[in-house]
């Protein structure tokens, strides 16, 4: 209910989505015990493509776009199964997701900061919006505050003293309890207002909007699938089944699909319930099926009296599970190893509150894959010695000082795959340390060479062209089996000679100690 007021949406949207799609993903999904209703992040973002979709808040065209929306993630999800692009699911790299939540964190805690006022905003952007808020600060109502301070802290004592506790549940019982005894909305708090007391009824999804929504439902899906399989994995044991990837598409996409039709917004695999189910005891997707029985429980029974539960008491409860999206820990844990990566997450996060929320997935998306052509295209070169008195070879380093090297003899190893983007910059760090270090023989361990594409193998036999010039002899050792296989279909091997091929390192070693009387 709480994350459908995230969206815009009818709190009873969160009921349908806590019916029909966790019935479906229990039928076909892969994990025994992740639970898939809607997320903080999913919501966040089902709420920005519907608040451009509909932008006066119509709410029987929010209902439509809602369905189109699910609809449009749920067929993007099941045609990705069908392709086989399960993949994607480490699509986004740690440190930009990071980022990218920490971001969106913000965004759902400053959205809900007006309810807890009983103040009214509109939304014009995050820095926007923080000045209108502080502009209506006068404004607020501190019957709503009052509310809602005793909500977070009923909340915050109960998760810190008694964690995974039914804290929300205790909250809104409190809240409905109150607002009936002293009649709230009467005296202007905001609350809930009517909740059908019905099964969802059959809704259909709209045509005309589905080129408006389709760059929407992109990210969402990306996101929705890409939480539902890190929750699957988070949460899975080892007696469980291995968390498919392609099925987990196909589950997340029907379930999605399903729900559409039944009024449900944008559902994944949430961290935080399917926590709670593991903290309970949960072991299978029996524990859905009883969540949405409860569900459907709630909206045939219990649906007046939500209606009398404080909108102040649901932000709180948002704001309460969704400030644990931004996470000051990680960022630092990211800073202390890899400055580069910790520079993306802050890129991310700033992203999402600069330029939006579904835009923020477009900068996570160009930031991962900039991060990875970086890596790429920038491989390691390392010079390798041997351990003295070991037969250990090991890249030089200043922890290492006595490792001993063979004069006249510059070991080179370079690792990862050479290909068109960073065949040169391997060859010009080959180039710098053969000036400095005047060899007389350059070996090149190619052990940790995955693979050489059509332009690096170029570069290889350029590169010999050119050491030969310079009186420099190159030796290849350690070629993988389809390296070699590619060295040979080029004829760089008859170019080179069965003198200057080794099966590794150590064998070019002893042929270049025996051969030179060098030890």
């Amino acid at each position: 209910m709480a994350y459908a007021t995230v969206a815009g949406l009818p709190v009873s949207v969160g009921l349908y989505t806590a019916f029909v799609p966790m019935i479906v993903y229990a039928l076909l999904g892969t994990s025994r015990v992740l639970s898939v209703s809607s997320t903080t992040t999913l919501a966040i973002l089902a709420g920005t493509q519907l608040g451009l979709a509909v932008p006066d808040g119509d709410p029987g065209k929010l209902i439509t776009a809602a369905a189109t929306l699910t609809a449009l993630a749920g067929a993007l999800l099941i045609a990705a199964s069908v392709l086989r692009l399960g993949f994607i699911a480490n699509f986004i790299s740690s440190p930009v997701l990071t980022g990218f939540k920490a971001g969106i964190g913000l965004v759902i805690v400053l959205d809900q900061v007006p309810k807890l006022l009983g103040v009214h905003i509109t939304k014009e952007g995050f820095f926007r919006d923080i000045l209108s808020v502080a502009q209506h600060l006068p404004e607020t109502s501190m019957l709503t505050l009052t509310i809602a301070g005793s909500a977070l802290l009923t909340l915050l004592a109960m998760e810190r003293l008694w964690p995974h506790s039914p804290a929300p549940l205790v909250a809104v019982s409190a809240g409905i309890a109150l607002s009936w005894l002293l009649g709230l909305e009467a005296v202007g708090v905001a609350t809930v207002g009517f909740i059908p007391q019905s099964l969802p009824s059959i809704t259909l999804p709209s045509l005309a909007l589905v080129e408006q929504l389709l760059p929407g439902a992109l990210g969402i899906a990306l996101m929705s699938f890409t939480e539902t399989i890190a929750a699957g994995r988070a949460f899975a044991v080892a007696t469980d089944p291995p968390i498919r990837a392609n099925r987990e598409l196909l589950a997340t996409g029907a379930a999605n699909l399903a729900g559409a039709f039944f009024g449900a917004m944008p559902a994944g695999g949430g961290t935080s319930q399917t926590a709670v189910v593991r903290a309970v005891g949960g072991h299978t997707q029996k524990a859905s099926l009883v969540t949405a029985s409860a569900a459907a429980a709630t909206m045939l029974v219990l649906a007046p009296l939500l209606g009398l539960l404080p909108q102040a008491v649901l932000a709180a409860i948002v704001i309460v599970y969704s400030v644990g999206l931004i996470k000051p820990a990680e960022f630092a844990s990211i800073r202390r190893i890899r400055r580069m990566e910790f520079r993306w997450a802050l890129a991310a996060f700033l992203g999402v509150l600069i330029f939006g929320t579904l835009q923020g997935i477009v900068v996570a998306i160009v930031l991962s894959l900039i991060g990875l052509s970086s890596q790429a295209a920038n491989p390691k070169v390392y010079v390798i010695g041997r351990k003295r008195g070991a037969d250990l070879l090991r890249p030089l380093s200043p922890e290492h000082p006595d490792d001993e090297t063979f004069e006249g003899l510059l070991i080179l190893r370079p690792e990862g795959r050479l290909f068109f983007a960073n065949a040169q910059q391997v060859a010009d760090k080959m180039q710098a340390l053969v000036a400095k270090h005047k060899p007389r023989v350059v070996t090149l361990d190619m052990s940790r060479v995955i693979d050489v594409e059509y332009s690096a193998l170029q570069m290889m036999v350029e590169g010999e062209r050119r050491m030969t010039e310079q009186g420099v002899t190159v030796w290849l050792a350690g070629l993988n089996p389809s390296v070699l296989e590619y060295v040979r279909a080029s004829g760089f091997d008859n170019q080179l000679g069965p003198e200057r091929l080794f099966h590794n390192t150590r064998a070019a070693i002893h042929h270049y100690t025996t051969s030179f009387n060098c030890s």
